[in-house]
């Protein structure tokens, strides 16, 4: 008859321990990525369960708001670089075409003015205001220019008509390219500022 053997609680732990790391067991032992997969399969499960609570139509009614906010995303996007490029570049003050004078450019505004075409007007006349600053050697000729930057180079040298020319910069651009009505009052005020840039010294002169 065999005795039974007792071992104490240690030798019980250390003898668990080499069973343990024998090589059959740690090759049966799953891998890490067999673990992450199971692990990220429990997630989705409980996630797809969620929505089907939450969201009317479960999974097929998710799909349907992911793909509304990526295209309302694409139309955000869109929008805004049309937005981008005609507040940058596109907004010049000069269509490219022959280069015409101030006296020019006065004739054909008060002519649109005549026939009430104050839109074209509007822009006939700061044309004239820009291009007579380009006369009077105020402003470097340039035809890529665009109305802010042209009231801002002017406003250095004629300080006291800075907020003038920024007001019509922002009227040439709304009538031109944001599609905003042009008004008589509008128009008049443009040809008040041509008149008064006309007689007005920029600083640099008036200092010598």
């Amino acid at each position: 008859m065999d005795i039974p053997v007792v071992i104490g609680r240690d030798d019980a732990r250390r003898a668990a321990q080499e069973e343990l790391t024998d090589h059959r067991y740690q090759a049966a032992k799953p891998s890490w990525f067999s673990e992450a997969i199971r692990w990220v399969s429990e997630r989705l499960a409980e996630l797809l369960g969620n929505v089907e609570s939450v969201v009317p139509g479960g999974i097929f009614g998710l799909v349907a708001i992911v793909v509304l906010l990526v295209v309302a995303v694409v139309a955000i996007r869109v929008r805004s670089g049309k937005i981008r490029c005609a507040a940058s570049g596109d907004r010049l003050v000069f269509d490219g075409g022959r280069p015409r004078s101030a006296a020019e450019h006065r004739k054909s505004a008060e002519e649109a003015a005549g026939r009430g075409d104050f839109a074209d007007a509007v822009r006939e006349r700061f044309r004239a205001i820009v291009r007579s600053l380009e006369e009077r050697a105020l402003l470097e000729e340039r035809s890529g220019r665009t109305a802010d930057e042209a009231a801002a180079d002017a406003g250095r040298l004629l300080p006291d008509l800075a907020a003038g020319l920024y007001q019509c910069a922002r009227q040439f651009d709304d009538v031109h390219y944001g599609d905003r009505t042009a008004t008589e009052a509008g128009y008049r005020e443009l040809t008040e500022l041509d008149r008064r840039i006309q007689k007005a010294k920029p600083v640099a002169m008036a200092a010598g």
